[in-house]
């Protein structure tokens, strides 16, 4: 498996990756405040959504040991040969309904680490780790968006952590999905994640980031 290297953050702490950042101050933000990723949404319909060129500066602007995430959904290949080509990047996130098959398509196309996301609901949702865990390098367990969501994540919802209590899997994953600087102390202490990821917990407004809560999440993750 490629490899990405990741900033731990704060010695001991738990890695946190900021998602949805649009500005360089947002960038600032998610580094200062000893952040190991930082996430560039790709998504027309997300009030996240970055153009390349706007993304390309973000990621320029990104500290060394700040890793470069970029979030698409169901993208097809000119697009991402389109971002790929154009911002410096650490990974993919693949936060669609993108086939096992697909993963491994794009791993290799690209040569990046690939996360994909699996969106949880119910026990029996995590089943579909165990496929996704062939072939990509980390997995993100997310809150799966309600019937009637337009956007795959991000929509401020969890999903009952007890469901992962004392689990474990073969690649690294991070948990996401209604995460808070208010509960994700509780959250890693009841999942035992060593990864979290954040987005519109961490906002004043849709997409748009508020750095004392950044710095809030950040120091409450890894103090867990």
């Amino acid at each position: 498996m490629v490899t990405v290297a990741i900033n731990k953050g704060r010695p001991g702490g738990v890695r946190c990756k900021i998602c949805g950042l649009k500005t360089p101050a947002d960038v600032v933000s998610a580094s200062e405040a000893g952040a190991g990723y930082m996430g560039l949404v790709f998504f027309p319909r997300s009030p996240r959504h970055v153009e390349i060129a706007q993304a390309r500066e973000l990621a320029l602007a990104a500290p060394l040991g700040l890793a470069k995430v970029a979030l698409v959904v169901n993208a097809e290949d000119d697009l991402l040969d389109a971002i790929t080509a154009e911002v410096p990047l650490d990974m993919l996130q693949l936060h669609g309904k993108e086939s096992p098959a697909r993963v491994a398509e794009l791993r290799a196309r690209y040569g990046l680490p690939v996360m994909k996301a699996v969106g949880v609901a119910e026990a029996a949702d995590l089943k579909a780790i165990a496929d996704y865990e062939a072939v990509a390098d980390q997995i993100l367990l997310d809150a799966k968006a309600p019937k009637e969501a337009t956007l795959p994540g991000g929509n401020g919802l969890s999903f009952d952590w007890r469901l992962i209590a004392g689990r474990d899997w073969v690649r690294p994953w991070m948990l996401a999905g209604g995460l808070t600087p208010d509960n994700v102390a509780e959250a890693v202490r009841l999942t035992g994640a060593t990864q979290v990821d954040v987005s519109s917990g961490v906002e004043s407004a849709p997409g748009v980031k508020d750095a004392a809560k950044i710095a809030a999440f950040v120091q409450a993750a890894q103090s867990a």
